[in-house]
């Protein structure tokens, strides 16, 4: 009991101010309100915590749920602030990247056909090969792709990994910069260094405060309050609107565009990512990331949106994502109660294939 009473006095001190990270791993239950539960015939059975924040291109919460500096690591929410020195140092525009191909570098693919070509068309186009990849391989997350490449006999590359295209856009920036493509994954290696200053910049976070693991394809990965995300998203949202500056606004501007126009690369078919940019086309860049971190920027609101599920149950993103952009008016109820539906209330069934359970978000912004 001490433990929690020491955490409860720590933010007992602070209620003023929420944008302060607490040292500790994660937030107080008081800081992390209930946002999905699965209900088993209409009775809760569990229940997904966590925080949400929407902010506006200035960085400043507008609205949200729960603690806004609740510590996140980023994730897979990073690519698209990964992939910005692409185009800020001209590195886009010397090799000729298609705005698919940029898109591709922002995504968590899911190893189609489609999107591999775009992989190696990024090496090739940077005069290198995919041998250099250093994401480690694994089957295609796309279960007709994998399945059919399981039938050719052939094994899963690290081309088919969903971080595929950041790697790719790692090292076509170590080919532009005249960086040793060697060890480009590693903290120190200059390609990561320029990385960090640029997520850094987009949060508006001090880059020696950032907090830095390993993530799953083994590049570094940032550990920053939620409230940071959020506005980092906002300034994707609406740069020309934001603090940065005019180059690095246009490049965002560049970016998000990309995106917008190719959502089938920000992760692939039947994807949360693509299917809600798909159900709302052009006003909505979607990017999951693991352990339930999740980012959304909204240019014709200029909001940008963080999400983190505190015990990172990725189920409970699907609700969450599209109750959100419900209630921000982007995802009306018509598009919930079908084409959605599966996404905004999932349905569990048992082996006999029966309807058992479902989950849905129980928040209101």
């Amino acid at each position: 009991m001490q433990e929690s009473f020491a955490v409860r006095g720590h933010h007992g001190h602070h209620h003023h101010e929420h944008s302060h990270e607490h040292p500790r791993g994660g937030a107080p239950v008081e800081y992390a309100p209930p946002l999905v539960e699965l209900a088993r015939d209409g009775l809760t059975e569990s229940v997904h915590r966590g925080a949400l924040v929407v902010c506006g291109p200035d960085g400043a919460r507008v609205r949200g749920l729960g603690h806004p500096a609740m510590p996140t690591f980023l994730r897979s929410t990073a690519k698209p602030l990964q992939a910005l020195p692409l185009i800020t140092t001209g590195a886009a525009r010397r090799y000729g990247l298609t705005p698919a191909e940029l898109a591709c570098t922002c995504g968590s693919l899911n190893g189609e056909d489609f999107q591999v070509e775009a992989v190696q068309s990024i090496l090739a186009k940077a005069g290198l090969g995919p041998e250099l990849l250093d994401c480690g391989g694994h089957p295609p997350s796309h279960r007709p792709t994998a399945k059919a490449l399981a039938q050719r006999g052939e094994k899963p590359q690290p081309m088919h990994n969903n971080c595929a295209g950041k790697h790719a856009a790692m090292l076509m920036l170590c080919a532009h910069l005249g960086f040793d493509p060697q060890g480009y994954t590693q903290p120190s290696h200059p390609v990561q260094r320029l990385i960090l200053q640029v997520v850094a910049r987009m949060c508006n976070y001090p880059a020696e405060q950032i907090g830095i693991g390993i993530d799953g394809c083994g590049v570094p990965v940032f550990r920053l309050p939620l409230v940071s995300l959020a506005g980092a998203y906002a300034r994707l949202a609406a740069p020309q609107a934001s603090d940065l500056d005019p180059e690095m606004a246009a490049a965002a501007q560049v970016l998000v565009a990309a995106c917008l126009a190719y959502p089938e690369m920000i992760a692939g078919s039947g994807r949360l990512c693509t299917r809600v940019m798909q159900a709302a086309p052009g006003q909505v860049l979607a990017k999951t990331g693991a352990e339930g971190s999740y980012g959304l920027a909204l240019p014709g609101l200029g909001l940008g949106v963080a999400l983190q599920i505190e015990d990172g149950g990725m189920r409970a993103l699907p609700p969450a994502v599209t109750q959100v952009l419900h209630e921000l008016g982007l995802l009306d109820q018509q598009v919930l109660d079908k084409e959605l539906k599966d996404l905004h209330r999932p349905v569990l069934k048992n082996h006999r294939g029966q309807e058992v359970a479902m989950l849905k978000a129980v928040f209101s912004l």
